[in-house]
């Protein structure tokens, strides 16, 4: 896409992190504390700072290959090229807000295609699950017997889109769940072969809406901890 010297190649930005704040993020089970403690005021010190504590997973995030594999690369070792990626949304909304444990399939994301044609190489396949409109509520994790079921994709879809390409080495999955696999898997299935090779995950994703099912490209931001397993990010969706 061209565009004139000091024109924006794209239309609009879109923010998909959620806000962070103690009271509100919720907090996958065994993650530590998130809390904020002021350290300076302007009327006391002349400035106003405050000391931020969280896990590299708080909020909306972005995961490393090291954070499932010891020999994977760390948020230092990525390129850049990893975080700017053609995006793609599905809407399962629908399926999802029947079934808390629901897989998404690769008839799912054949569906997708047929209305919209093939996902790009080296893609940001993102499932909007409604999980983001959760956010903030006890609902999010679930409570008594929905406690910690959240719908994931089923390991046999990212597995089709990695042997198909789709994925490529630098593609990314991304969801407003805790995370690409299903609540219920304790093994990890999907983030484990995910992180198998050179890619990332987008965890916690916030107003999937203003994102278009096709067409948009997504900026991911964060701190590149040395050795870090992925990062608390503000992403941005850039609509053409």
């Amino acid at each position: 896409m061209t565009s004139e010297p000091g024109e924006r190649p794209f239309r609009r930005m879109v923010s998909l992190s959620h806000i962070l704040d103690p009271a509100t993020t919720p907090l996958y089970p065994g993650d530590p504390e998130f809390r904020i403690d002021i350290v300076d005021t302007v009327p006391k010190d002349g400035f106003y700072l405050r000391y931020v504590r969280q896990g590299e997973h708080t909020g909306t995030h972005w995961g490393a290959p090291i954070h499932f594999h010891t020999d994977g690369l760390a948020a230092d070792q990525l390129d850049l090229d990893d975080l700017l990626l053609p995006a793609v949304r599905l809407d399962l909304r629908e399926k999802c807000s029947h079934d808390r444990d629901y897989a998404i399939t690769v008839r799912d994301i054949q569906e997708w295609e047929r209305e919209h044609g093939r996902i790009p190489d080296q893609a940001a396949v993102i499932a909007w699950t409604g999980w983001d409109a959760k956010w903030g509520t006890p609902d999010f994790h679930g409570t008594g017997e929905s406690a910690g079921h959240q719908p994931g994709f089923a390991p046999e879809t990212p597995r089709w889109l990695l042997d198909t390409g789709r994925l490529g080495r630098r593609g990314a999955l991304g969801i407003d769940t805790f995370g690409p696999d299903l609540g219920t898997d304790e093994h990890y299935t999907v983030s484990k072969m995910l992180y198998q090779e050179h890619r990332i995950s987008l965890e916690c994703l916030a107003n999937l809406a203003d994102l278009p099912p096709t067409g948009a490209w997504v900026l991911v931001g964060g701190l590149r901890y040395r050795a870090g397993s992925g990062s608390p990010a503000t992403i941005f969706g850039l609509v053409r």
